[in-house]
């Protein structure tokens, strides 16, 4: 709890900051199973007793691998981790490497976007920490890198704070299984579609609900967050 508190109170001054708010860039991956489900093996489900309820998860589903970034501005991505032969792989520091090379650092240029600016957050993945990864993040955001053990500490355990884990994953889902893709080749242009969609004011909105659950989270004295709901 007191690692929450710390990691609140330095992201909320972060945030108050007008030429970071707009780069502060949340980021991860989820698997988009044909099937609708969404895997985030890092999503946590808190409650003062087991609630005694399954999860049913697809069994030997297609999927894909998909990486975003999420922002005020919108939304960076998809990067789909993929063989040649479009099948799903693994995140690899090399790959994630890679996928920050050559998709994510030239998308943001392309936008625009001053790197120095840019606050790059991730969660504590063996891929995203590894020293790989972390040496070409810091070159491309110098001391705005929100990691753990980094310039800012993102705290373990807290799908709360993640834009991509109360917001981002759960929105696709619900969109993008109405059509209900039947193959991999459909799957794909129907989350870019749903993408594209997400209006501006809908991932301000969303920010914004960021620093409301980072308030809240120094309230109840770093405690995770129960019963609140905020608009997005």
């Amino acid at each position: 709890m007191a690692n929450r508190s710390i990691s609140s109170e330095q992201l909320l001054e972060m945030l108050n900051y007008d030429r970071v708010i707009n780069t502060f860039l949340v980021t991860d991956e989820a698997h988009f199973h044909l099937s609708g489900y969404v895997n985030k093996q890092n999503s946590y489900y808190w409650a003062p007793e087991n609630p005694q309820e399954l999860h049913q998860r697809p069994l030997h589903s297609e999927r894909l691998t998909v990486w975003f970034g999420i922002a005020s501005f919108g939304v960076l991505g998809p990067y789909v981790f993929e063989d040649n032969e479009g099948a799903a792989v693994t995140v690899t520091s090399e790959r994630y490497v890679a996928m920050l090379r050559n998709f994510c650092e030239p998308e943001l240029c392309r936008r625009g976007i001053d790197l120095s600016s840019v606050c790059f957050q991730q969660d504590g993945a063996i891929a995203h920490t590894a020293r790989a990864s972390m040496s070409v993040l810091r070159k491309m955001c110098p001391q705005h890198v929100i990691s753990r053990g980094d310039d800012v500490p993102w705290p373990a355990l807290s799908p709360d704070f993640s834009v991509c884990d109360y917001f981002l994953w759960g929105y696709l889902k619900s969109r993008v299984s109405i059509s209900k893709p039947k193959t991999i080749a459909e799957l794909k242009p129907k989350i870019n579609e749903e993408i594209a969609a997400i209006p501006g004011q809908m991932t301000r909105r969303v920010k914004q609900n960021f620093g409301l659950r980072l308030k809240q989270c120094l309230r109840n004295g770093g405690r995770h967050l129960s019963d609140v709901l905020f608009e997005t």
